[in-house]
């Protein structure tokens, strides 16, 4: 199985549907930087890369220079309890089987995050219609801020597929949050439902889908890394809100960061949770660091191969 993420042929005519994204400069790696404006933004290939790389080395000063005057801000984050007259809505959310099956196997608690001090390893985010949604939000109701920050429903974007060859199959979608998810065991549909050759032993189901949509974070010690939800979160910050309802996992050691987080943060976990002043969300909203790029439409693909192998063996 696998999962791409690539530009799909423009139509012909002179307009393009592009995409706003803000990227955090001055963070790793510089290559993947020089390399997604080469492919990805528009007229991205006639950028000079020497004022790329000048932008980026900017930013990166930039950033050792907050490590001096904001050293040990990702601490200070406020982190709220939730309000009581939230408490039905919490409890909906956590009856709802997504939920239960995103957090299955750490401690956790929902509250009230502070925005600007969320620690964050995704470098860059969309303008979408998230953030049209947020321009209409009342931030003042917190029934609508918890919904929109934990939906217990979620928007399906659409959804292509289609047969390559035998046992070969390729699923696309604009979202980038298009995923396999992980295979299980099914139950075995009552006799005559289901068009086979024979009588069904067992059933096996790969499902192919998005993720859950909750705003989470992990929290080790006093700091909160962002670990889902940036585009709510970008835009609940770009309409002036200052905090946000949050599902906090808790991890106390690097075994347990490994059931939650992303690669990339199990990786180097001291970084987000270490180091002086690591990336925050609001270094989205400083313009030392923030470049506006003008992206091209994106795919997401996930092929599927699927290969039986029966045999015989002597019984032990």
């Amino acid at each position: 199985m696998r999962v791409n993420h690539d530009r799909p042929p423009l139509a012909d005519g002179p307009t393009v549907p592009v995409t706003d994204l803000i990227w955090l400069l001055g963070q790793p790696q510089l290559s993947d930087y020089l390399a997604f404006v080469a492919t990805k933004v528009v007229d991205g290939g006639s950028a000079d890369p020497r004022a790329l790389v000048a932008e980026w080395r900017a930013a990166n000063d930039h950033y050792y220079t907050l490590e001096q005057a904001e050293a040990g801000e990702a601490d200070a984050i406020d982190w709220r309890p939730l309000e009581p007259e939230l408490a039905d809505r919490a409890a909906a959310i956590e009856r709802n089987s997504w939920f239960r099956a995103s957090f299955d196997n750490l401690p956790y608690a929902i509250g009230k995050v502070e925005l600007d001090r969320l620690v964050v390893s995704q470098i860059h985010v969309e303008r979408g219609h998230v953030h049209d949604r947020a321009a209409s939000l009342d931030l003042t109701d917190p029934a609508a801020l918890f919904d929109f920050c934990l939906p217990a429903t979620r928007e399906i974007p659409p959804v292509r597929t289609r047969r390559l060859s035998e046992g070969r199959y390729l699923f696309s979608s604009p979202s980038t949050d298009f995923r396999a998810h992980a295979p299980r065991l099914l139950p075995v549909a009552a006799q005559g439902e289901t068009a086979t050759s024979g009588p069904l032993a067992a059933m096996l189901g790969l499902g192919i889908g998005f993720g859950s949509n909750f705003l989470s974070g992990i929290r080790s010690g006093s700091r909160i890394l962002l670990q889902n939800g940036y585009h709510r979160a970008y835009a609940l910050r770009s309409m002036g809100a200052t905090h946000a309802y949050c599902v906090v996992e808790d991890v106390t050691r690097k075994d347990e960061l490994r059931l939650t987080a992303t690669d990339e943060v199990a990786a180097d976990p001291e970084f987000y949770f270490a180091a002086k002043r690591p990336p925050l969300l609001k270094d989205f909203f400083d313009p030392a660091l923030a470049k506006l790029l003008k992206v091209l439409p994106v795919e997401t693909h996930v092929e599927v191969e699927i290969v039986v192998r029966s045999g015989t063996s002597l019984l032990s």
